[in-house]
């Protein structure tokens, strides 16, 4: 049987867990459609889903049409979860992207759509909520055109539009505007169609319209749009068939080599460890031995399946195989993390399509008992979320979490409490900042020479690198001028302290290159014994690379960079000149604004630390008829006072001080001279 994994994305509140349900109930694989309102649906199982009414956590119920087993994967709507559906991106091989007819399209679907385009994911259109007041359908469609995608084409019309009542009614080869608009879709990407369009006077026949309809729309050049209710199930029949007949299943290659990619991790009853898996080819089976990797040249692990859970029917049935094309819980593979490659084969990983987290906050226990357990329970998060990073300083006993947003803080604080009984506060949320170098600096410290007080010879150069391109670290030295366990010190340990620039934040778009290196072999005294005060050990690196690291970096000078969201507001247009002020306070950069009637549209950028402000202030401003859409959109230099961030213990511009008295008081002690 051919397998489809299909997703289904949207903004929130648009409608995927009810549109999920209703297509369940559709194929027979449940015989009452779950509420939303009522906590009552199938795929949010968590009791925090149930009661806040959205989707946290992205959920596999599996059916079949027309022969094809069809793994459909509901994801959550709210940005605050974007690293939810980040993760589901690289296991599908089609999408449903819902957008409700009464909003439209929303800033988290445009999104959705432009991360959807660019790794050519294969995409239908389902406009929800027809039978809503205010529902629209002519000017959906021109929303969809302006803000997603001007190649779309509309499959049905709808009738009573706005009430109850509302029915789609799909078009056929009976309709001369539908066929007229395929054509002109079609051949506009075709140039074969195009020729035998202008060579045949009659047309081109429809059976071969929508073969090309569903060759096109596979390969992400056009998206049909179908429009219905979730809550009624008027246009769901129509959608399903176009899942079926225009979305490509997988090809499967069942005796190819395994390989698959771990999508999600969850963790079970009994604390053990559930790993989602996308099989791409070949097999695993219960009770082998397989090999997982990241993304690191020596990130290679392996475990023991101790079982094995497909999704059938709607149900999770115990397998003794996971096989090509196939999604899956693997048991008993206790290193596995998320975004790991399963299998011999290179697999497919799961990349970051998303901006990551800007704010951060600092988490605390309100019980000082619970500091050991919290920190147990907030790795367990990480391994299930990789964005929300951890950030620990030993010396102010303080746990920093990064974040999306408030919503996801709230969620973060409900888990802890409900799942691992542990009470916590958040302080106010920050932004996280980044630090790029402004120019090259460069730094050296020789083995055995003043002051230097490591057996180890470090020379590192800082330079600029394009914005994006992240940290690379090069060698001038010969690999074979010291051992490759010291060389590899070098180098994590820039990795390392590049967490912390000058100002505190994370450095990036730099390249750091090792340009001195030495030390001493392994020595002894006569007795035969080791003597590292006269032996070089990683330990003398790994001390001595951030002291000359930070010198570089200062020589070099950094520049901290704040996120910006890009922004659009529709308000009353009367209501724009007073909002003007607001926005410069809050540093915003708008652009010109657009008028249409009383409808006044205005786009921009604006400071992350800023848009919850500007979310508070608008209802206020506008009467409560504005709207606010925002997204990541970039870093740019902060203007004004610089804003440091919280030093750690690991802190190198002050540890260089710390270790020379250290070693002037304690006589050897790993990698140091007395």
């Amino acid at each position: 049987m051919h397998t489809l994994n299909l997703g289904i994305l949207a903004h929130v509140d648009a409608g995927k867990t009810s549109l999920t349900e209703r297509l369940l109930h559709a194929v027979g694989v449940i015989d009452t459609v779950g509420s939303v309102d009522d906590g009552s649906t199938q795929t949010d199982s968590l009791a925090l889903e149930r009661q806040r009414g959205i989707t946290i956590k992205s959920a596999v119920v599996s059916f079949v049409i027309d022969g094809v087993a069809v793994n459909l994967i509901d994801t959550p709507g709210h940005p605050d979860f974007i690293a939810e559906v980040e993760r589901v991106l690289g296991v599908l091989d089609g999408a449903v992207l819902v957008v409700s007819a009464v909003e439209g399209v929303q800033a988290q679907t445009r999104v959705l759509m432009r991360t959807l385009r660019r790794l050519r994911i294969p995409t239908l259109v389902f406009v929800n909520k027809t039978d809503r007041g205010g529902a629209r359908y002519e000017g959906v469609l021109a929303d969809i055109a302006e803000r997603l995608s001007r190649d779309i084409v509309a499959m049905g019309s709808v009738e009573a539009l706005g009430t109850r009542d509302a029915r789609t009614a799909p078009f056929t080869d009976a309709d001369p505007g539908f066929t007229a608009a395929l054509t002109d879709l079609l051949t506009g990407h075709d140039d074969d169609l195009l020729a035998d369009y202008v060579d045949d006077a009659t047309g081109i026949p429809y059976d071969r319209l929508r073969a090309g309809l569903a060759a096109q729309t596979g390969q992400t050049l056009v998206h049909p749009v179908y429009f219905g209710s979730a809550a009624t199930g008027a246009g769901v029949a129509e959608l399903i068939a176009g899942i079926a007949e225009l979305l490509p299943v997988t090809c499967q290659d069942a005796e190819g080599p395994a390989s698959g990619t771990v999508f999600k991790v969850e963790r079970g009853p009994a604390g053990e460890k559930i790993a989602y898996v996308r099989m791409f080819s070949g097999a695993v089976r219960t009770r082998e031995r397989v090999r997982f990797r990241g993304d690191g040249e020596d990130d290679d692990r392996e475990g023991k399946i101790s079982g094995i859970t497909v999704f059938d029917h709607g149900r999770h049935e115990s397998a003794s195989a996971l096989t090509a094309g196939r999604i899956g819980r693997l048991r008993g593979l206790g290193a596995v993390r998320i975004g790991d490659r399963i299998g011999e084969a290179a697999g497919k990983p799961v990349q970051a399509h998303f901006a990551p987290p800007t704010l951060e906050s600092v988490v605390s226990p309100r019980r000082r008992e619970d500091r050991g357990a919290l920190h147990t329970a907030l790795g367990q998060l990480a391994e299930q979320d990789p964005l929300i990073g951890v950030r620990r300083d030993d010396i102010r006993q303080e746990v920093s979490l990064s974040l999306y947003g408030e919503v996801q803080k709230e969620v973060i604080q409900a888990t802890l409490a409900d799942e691992y009984g542990i009470e916590v506060t958040f302080r106010e949320t920050t932004t996280i900042c980044l630090e790029r170098p402004a120019g090259t600096g460069a730094a050296v410290e020789i083995i055995d020479r003043d002051p230097n007080p490591f057996l180890a010879t470090v020379g590192l150069r800082v330079d600029r690198a394009p914005t994006g391109s992240g940290v690379e670290f090069r060698r001038e030295v010969e690999l074979g001028s010291m051992p490759f366990s010291l060389m590899r010190a070098v180098e994590d340990t820039v990795l390392e302290t590049l967490g912390q620039g000058i100002h505190g934040w994370q450095v990036t778009d730099c390249t750091v290159t090792l340009t001195h290196s030495g030390y001493w072999p392994r020595q002894s005294h006569s007795h035969g014994v080791f003597d590292k005060s006269m032996s070089s050990t990683a330990g003398d690196f790994r001390n001595l690379t951030p002291l000359v690291l930070m010198d570089a970096l200062k020589q070099a000078g950094t520049t901290v960079y704040e996120p910006m969201h890009r922004f659009r507001i529709e308000l009353p247009a009367d209501t724009f000149g007073p909002l003007v002020p607001v926005l410069a306070r809050l540093r915003a950069v708008p652009r010109t604004p657009q008028t249409r009637g009383r409808v006044c549209t205005l786009e921009g950028e604006v400071p992350a630390a800023r848009i919850h402000e500007l979310q508070q202030l608008l209802p206020e401003m506008t009467r409560g008829e504005g709207v606010l859409w925002s997204d990541f959109a970039h870093y740019r230099p902060v203007e004004g006072p610089v804003p440091q961030r919280p030093r750690t213990d690991h802190d190198p511009l002050h540890r260089k001080e710390y270790l020379l008295r250290t070693l002037r008081r304690v006589a050897g002690g790993e990698g140091g001279r007395a």
